[in-house]
Parts: C-alpha cells; structure tokens; sequence
C-alpha cells in the first residue's frame, strides 16, 4: 500500500551546505548564455522589419501582421515544451540519467505534433485577413509571409525539444551559439531571397517568411548533430533507438506544458492587446509605445533567463530531495534579478530621452516616449519578481494554479484598468497610453505577488515532499 505523502522523507540525502554565493554564480552562468540566445531570438524580428523596411512600405506592413499571427500562437507550443527542463533537471538530479532519452523522444513527438498543429494554423489563417479590416494592398504579403515561414515550424518546435533537453542539463552555450548562428545565415539569405539576388526571382515578404524556414531547419540539424556527438548525451543515447509514441508520457508532458503555454499566451496577448488598443488613439501614441515595450522587450530578456535558469535549478534540487538547495536556487534567482531589474530601471529614469533619441528624432513621439519609459521603469522589479516565481513553480511542476493566478492578474486586473484608464470607459477621464501602461503595471504587481506567495507556499518542506512523491 502506498504511503500517505506526509510519511514521504523530506530529504534523502544531508542538504548541501554550499555557500549563497554559489548558487548565485552557477545561476547567474546558466542564465549568461540563454540571454544571449534570448536576444538573438528578438533581433529575428528586427532582421526581418529591417530587410522588409528597405524592400517597402508595403513589405514592412506584410510582415509585421505576418509576424504577428507567427509568433502570439507559437507562444503555446514555446510553453508547452518548457515542460522539459524542470523534468530532465529533476531525473538528473535523482541520478535517473537513464531515463532522459527515453523522455527526450516522446518530447521530440509532441514537439513534431504541435508544429503540424501550428502549420496548419499558418496555412488558414490568412484567409481572416480580409474579414478582419486588413487593408487590402497588405494582405497578399502577409500571406506570402506565413505560407513560407509555415514550412520551418515543425524544425522550430523540434529545436525547442533539443534546447530545452541542453538546458534541463545545465548546458545552455549551444542555445546562444545557434541563436548568433541563426542571425548569420537570415541577414544574407533573407535579403537574397526578399530582393532576388544570385539568378534568385525577388520574392518580397514571402521571401523572407521562406529564409526563416530555412535558418529554423539549419538550426534544428545543427542542435541534432549537437546532441548526437557531445560527450554530455553519451549516456543518455537520446538518438540511440526509435521509440514509437508512449501516450501517457506525452499526456503527462502535456499536463504540466500546456498550462505553461497558456500562462505565456495570456501575458504576451496582454501586451499586443495594449499595443492594439494604444493604435487606435493615433500614430504619435502608437509610436512612443512601440519604442518603449521595445526597450520594456529588450530589458526583460536577462529576467527570463535567469526565470530559465532557476527551474533547472529548482528541479535539480527537487530532484535530490533537498529542500534547502531548492529555496537557495529561488533565493538566488530573485537575487539576481532584484539587481539586474534595479539596473534597468534606473537606465529608464536617467538615460529616458538619451535612449528614445536612438530611435526617433519627432519631437512629439520622443517626448511620450521618454514619458512611457518612467512607467517602463516602475514595472521592471514586478516584471522580473512575476517571471521568477512563474519559473521557480515550473522546477516544482506547479504549473495549473500559476496559470489561473496569472490569469486573474493579467486580465482581471491589468487590462480591465488599462482599457478603463487608457480609453476612457465608464465616464474615467482618458489617460491615454499612460492609463493603458498603468494597467500593465497593475497586472505585473499583482501577479508578482501571488505568484510569489504562491512560491513561498509550495516550497515548504512538507509540500517539497509531496511534490517529489507526486512525480516519482
């Protein structure tokens, strides 16, 4: 008969007794190289609106719509398979090496599975263009867009399996040097195939939507090749035999995943929603708000790192049975963050009209803009606190309550008092894009919290316990 989970041992073997300081620095190593991967992944972006910039007004348009239908759904399959860190980390951790592989493979099913999902996705989306008010002159472009990016989505997700296989391994350089690489292969090859260059027929929009195609399917070999080769996979042969798919495996990736992928969707959407809304109150107000959630973008990515960095962590230690280790990687985690949030935050207040001047020379933009970036800088510490603790639950397994906190606070809170502040609903003066930001702060502080009280709860040694026995 099976123990009740409080007669379970809290901890198996004597808590590590390794210095603060430590923790800190394997953290902050981990984290180092996912920010760079994390930035090469927002300069993507950029590398497209740049080359569709120079090809045309109309190409830019095409592939921002494009871009955007890309990457709000893809934030579900992104979530979904960050189930696999905290579960690798775990079975590292309890010396179950022997059981990655097999793991890794039905990832590699579900993560094949979801980006048949998403082409599909792709391959009919463009027909709610025209219904939706897209302008007419726009809407073959962004189809051009999305039908050749389609082809490279079941690489991307497959290349999500193999990243987040690495990183539940503390192994975290392959993600920045495949990001950089990435980049070095989309500039030529997406100005080639978007101008018509080397005998090639230009291609406008459509052209780059097939070289990010291409870059994620050189990406996706290159990771296989990664992992077939490293002396770190050895043991674990991930490639060393085929395994038909095993439904209650994937069922339970999908189970502790697909809350992750929906908590992702709802904070990005909270974000595109507002910029949406923000559109309708004119250029000038679109304009200062593009620029400042671009910096908001930019600053973030070193708190989702280190978000990434601390489930490894935290999984790691839950796999070992070590309570203390594991309050110690969520201590560091918010350590780290609590400095670098400070750091941006005061770059915001200081350097606002330095930074804004980098992008626009308007005098009326810049000045909202700069205004913007003093709101940008109020929600850096609960910006980082909400994606720590979201992390720091992810290495427990706790996903299905975070997802609901996060719901509350991100569409509850947050946009119900931006829209009613930024638009002007039942009878408020209208703030404009600074009541839509004070909005985005709201929901950042309130999820901040619960989900940081959240964390607190279920760290406790006794509930610790329960967790492992709950996953074996």
């Amino acid at each position: 008969m099976a123990r009740r989970a409080s007669e379970v041992p809290v901890s198996a073997p004597a808590p590590s007794a390794r210095p603060f300081r430590h923790e800190i620095r394997r953290t902050a190593t981990l984290a180092a190289p996912l920010v760079a991967g994390h930035v090469s992944t927002g300069l993507i972006g950029f590398v497209d609106s740049s080359i569709a910039g120079q090809h045309g007004t109309a190409t830019l348009a095409a592939v921002a719509v494009g871009t955007a239908l890309f990457w709000l759904p893809m934030m579900v399959p992104m979530g979904t398979l960050m189930s696999m860190p905290p579960q690798v980390s775990e079975l590292d951790g309890a010396g179950r090496r022997e059981a990655i592989g097999p793991l890794f493979r039905q990832s590699l099913w579900l993560a094949f599975a979801l980006g048949l999902a998403m082409f599909a996705f792709l391959t009919f989306a463009p027909a709610a263009l025209a219904p939706f008010g897209i302008a007419a002159d726009i809407v073959p472009g962004a189809t051009a867009f999305m039908h050749g990016i389609r082809w490279g989505v079941p690489a991307l997700t497959c290349y999500l399996a193999m990243r987040y296989l690495a990183e539940g391994l503390h192994w975290t350089l392959p993600t920045m040097l495949l990001g950089g690489g990435g980049l070095l292969v989309l500039v030529p090859l997406g100005y080639v195939l978007t101008f018509g260059a080397l005998g090639l027929p230009e291609m406008g929009a459509g052209g780059l939507g097939i070289a990010s195609a291409a870059m994620m399917w050189l990406q996706a070999l290159a990771f296989a090749v990664v992992h077939a080769r490293s002396r770190r996979m050895r043991d674990m042969h991930v490639f060393g035999r085929f395994d038909p798919p095993d439904w209650p495996v994937i069922r339970g990736l999908l189970a502790t995943g697909l809350p992750i992928g929906v908590t992702v969707l709802m904070e990005g959407s909270l974000f595109i929603v507002t910029a949406l809304l923000i559109g309708r109150l004119g250029p000038v107000p679109a304009a200062a708000h593009q620029i400042a959630i671009n910096v908001a973008s930019l600053a973030f990515m070193v708190p989702l790192a280190v978000a990434e960095a601390t489930t490894v962590r935290v999984g790691h230690a839950l796999g070992r049975r070590d309570p203390a280790a594991l309050r110690r990687a969520a201590l560091a985690g918010y350590a780290i963050v609590l400095g670098t949030q400070a750091l941006a935050a005061l770059a915001m207040l200081v350097g606002n009209d330095a930074i804004v001047s980098l992008y626009t020379h308007d005098a009326a933009v810049a000045a909202l803009a700069a205004s913007l970036l003093l709101f940008a800088a109020a929600f850096q510490f609960p910006d980082g606190i909400q994606v720590l603790s979201a992390g720091a639950l992810r290495g427990l397994r706790d996903t299905r309550v975070p997802m609901l906190l996060a719901a509350f606070a991100y569409w509850g809170i947050g946009m119900p008092l931006g829209a009613t502040l930024g638009l002007g609903l039942f009878g408020a003066p209208v703030w404009g894009p600074r009541g839509m930001w004070t909005g985005l702060i709201a929901g950042l502080t309130v999820a901040a919290l619960l989900l940081g009280l959240r964390f607190a709860r279920a760290s406790r040694p006794e509930r610790v316990a329960r967790a492992r026995a709950a996953t074996g």
